[in-house]
C-alpha cells in the first residue's frame, strides 16, 4: 500500500481533531501557552500535526535578543522528554503504534510541527509495501 495517499477525510474528521485538540493542550500544559491554531493530516503511513503562533513571551525575548538557536534547542530538549506524551496522543486517535515520533520548530515562521510515523500495518505488510520502489525509498 502507498503510504502517500491521503485516507479519506470525512471519515477522519474526528481523529485529526482529536490529534490537533490534544496537542494543543499539551503544549499548553507543558509550555504555558498553546499554538493559536493547529491542523493535523493523517494518511495510512503517518500523522502530522502543524501549529502556528507557537512561542511564549519569553522564547520571543529571546529570540529577539539572538538567542534563536537556544530556543531550538530547549524545545527539542523539551519534547525528547515529553515524548512519549505525543505518542500516546496518535495511538489513541488512531488505534495505530508509532514507530518514530519527530518534533521539529521553524523560529522565522513561528511554526512547529509534530509528526507520528506507524508501524505498517498487518495488511500492510501483506500486500509488500516494500516492493523497491522508489518512493518506498
Amino acid at each position: 500500500m502507498d503510504t502517500t495517499e491521503p485516507l479519506p477525510q470525512q471519515d477522519l474528521g474526528p481523529v485529526v481533531s482529536r490529534i490537533s485538540r490534544e496537542v494543543v493542550q499539551l503544549h499548553a500544559n507543558s509550555y504555558g501557552r498553546g499554538p493559536t491554531r493547529a491542523k493535523t493530516h493523517l494518511n495510512d503511513g503517518f500523522a502530522l500535526c502543524v501549529l502556528e503562533d507557537v512561542f511564549t513571551t519569553a522564547e520571543r525575548t529571546l529570540i529577539a535578543a539572538g538567542h534563536a538557536a537556544q530556543v531550538k534547542a530547549t524545545r527539542a530538549a523539551f519534547q525528547e522528554a515529553v515524548g512519549p506524551q505525543f505518542i500516546a496522543v496518535a495511538e489513541t486517535a488512531t488505534g495505530r503504534k508509532v514507530r518514530s515520533f519527530i518534533s521539529a520548530v521553524h523560529i522565522d515562521t513561528e511554526v512547529a510541527v509534530e509528526l507520528w510515523l506507524f508501524e505498517p500495518e498487518l495488511a500492510e505488510v501483506a500486500e509488500g509495501s516494500g516492493d523497491g520502489n522508489a518512493e518506498d525509498v
